[in-house]
């Protein structure tokens, strides 16, 4: 099934995007696993735009629609125990409303925490992360808030995150 990354934005922004000629970044570095995953905490990284709505804010999607060119590049601290009723969604550019419905569709953390319970990794972290994905502009994520999070990940002692990209 074909995805729309477009589909809940006017058709002429859709065409600017879809024409936007994009610069290959730097190969992204791999690093293996140094643990058994058995072993291993993980955390879950999600770029849908979700949310803990008793804990911080959503993200500005207001400012967005205002300014088409940015996206919210901050991060929302998402707890491995919220439930389904905590979470908000703020992405315009996703179908919110299956999100909302369940939020392991773009951050699969009843998931991992199975994983965790039959012992197939290690643990899984307190504390997970979420992004607005929508980033014309990569800037700041990649000089202040990505690594912002890679320090709070490190002091968690997290062994590898995993992305669930929306």
């Amino acid at each position: 099934m074909p995805v729309d990354s477009f589909k809940f934005l006017p058709r002429s922004i859709a065409a600017y995007y879809q024409t936007l000629v994009v610069q290959k970044a730097d190969p992204i570095p791999w690093t293996p696993l140094a643990k058994r995953l058995s072993e291993a905490r993980f955390s879950l990284v999600t770029t849908a735009g979700i949310y803990s709505k008793d804990q911080e804010p959503p993200f500005d999607a207001e400012r967005e629609k205002r300014e088409p060119m940015w996206g919210d590049p901050t991060y929302r601290r998402i707890s491995r125990d919220v439930r389904q009723e905590q979470i908000g969604a703020s992405h315009l550019h996703l179908n919110n409303r299956d999100m909302l419905a369940d939020f392991n569709t773009v951050l699969p953390l009843q998931r991992l925490g199975e994983l965790e319970a039959e012992g197939a990794i290690g643990s899984l972290a307190k504390t997970n992360y979420s992004f607005m994905g929508f980033q014309p502009n990569t800037t700041e994520w990649r000089e202040r808030y990505g690594p912002e999070v890679a320090g709070l990940l490190k002091e968690e002692g997290v062994d590898a995150a995993l992305i669930a990209p929306a």
